[in-house]
């Protein structure tokens, strides 16, 4: 754990000194465990996790906002089940929102890769945005990308950027990473933020990596590709006016029955 805290306090630095004024982790950044196991060894109760203090204490230095993709957080249920948990963090190094992932990836992949997120984690159960110095943050994780309900709840809650912090299988990266992104920016006529991890990890799990930086109009402004670093790009916030106001698909849901 403290050394990818380490690397990712590098990485973060790096990217201030490029300008970046908004910088985010991807999920699990302090540590990725390889089983469930692992998951409720790392977690630590929120007041005494080491990634919270120190990332708190980088983004005062900094003087920036950081987006903690997430972190395993103890005590989230009384079956031992752990938070999986994104943080906000204010230029003065204040927790200013939580949010907890809300879909569980319970999934068997091809060529016999199983997850059981849910044996592990406690489901969050409330949508976050957050107000920034720049735009309203709409907060997922992951697998959430998958529920484009979600995203456009966000949106209607006046989300201008949403963040997907992630830990992407290599085989379902393959397949969806970039689409589905790519969809959820357009559907919402949000920026899209998903700094994702990258490479192999214990047993032999491998994610895609390819963090992610998407304009309204579904447009990839940046590509981390698939090793470790950073990416930063320059956000026209008036374009998610432009946009919504030229697709204005926002305004146009109805209320219909659900099929018989």
């Amino acid at each position: 754990m403290a050394a990818n805290i380490a690397a990712a306090e590098g990485f973060a630095r790096a990217a201030a000194a490029a300008g970046a004024k908004l910088i985010g982790f991807p999920e699990n950044v302090a540590f990725m465990a390889p089983d469930g196991q692992g998951v409720r060894e790392a977690a630590r109760p929120e007041a005494s996790h080491p990634a919270l203090a120190r990332f708190r204490a980088l983004a005062k230095e900094l003087d920036v906002w950081l987006l903690i993709g997430s972190l395993g957080i103890a005590g989230a249920d009384d079956q031992g089940r752990v938070a999986n948990r994104s943080f906000v963090i204010d230029a003065a190094g204040d927790i200013v929102t939580r949010y907890d992932k809300i879909h569980m990836f319970d999934v068997e992949l091809p060529g016999g890769e199983t997850y059981r997120e849910s044996a592990t984690f406690c489901p969050g159960a409330a949508a976050v945005t957050v107000a920034t110095p720049w735009a309203k943050l709409g907060l997922t994780i992951c697998y959430d990308v998958r529920f484009p309900y979600l995203y456009r709840a966000l949106a209607h809650a006046g989300a201008d950027i949403i963040a997907v912090p992630a830990a992407f299988t290599l085989t379902t990266g393959r397949a969806h990473w970039h689409t589905l992104l790519r969809a959820r920016a357009i559907e919402t006529g949000a920026f899209v933020f998903a700094p994702a991890q990258c490479g192999s990890h214990p047993r032999g799990r491998k994610t895609f990596g390819h963090s992610l930086i998407v304009d309204p109009w579904g447009e990839v402004l940046a590509d981390g590709g698939e090793e470790p670093g950073f990416i930063v790009a320059e956000i026209d916030l008036g374009m998610v006016a432009r946009v919504r106001s030229q697709i204005p698909s926002l305004g146009h849901d109805r209320a219909f029955a659900p099929p018989g």
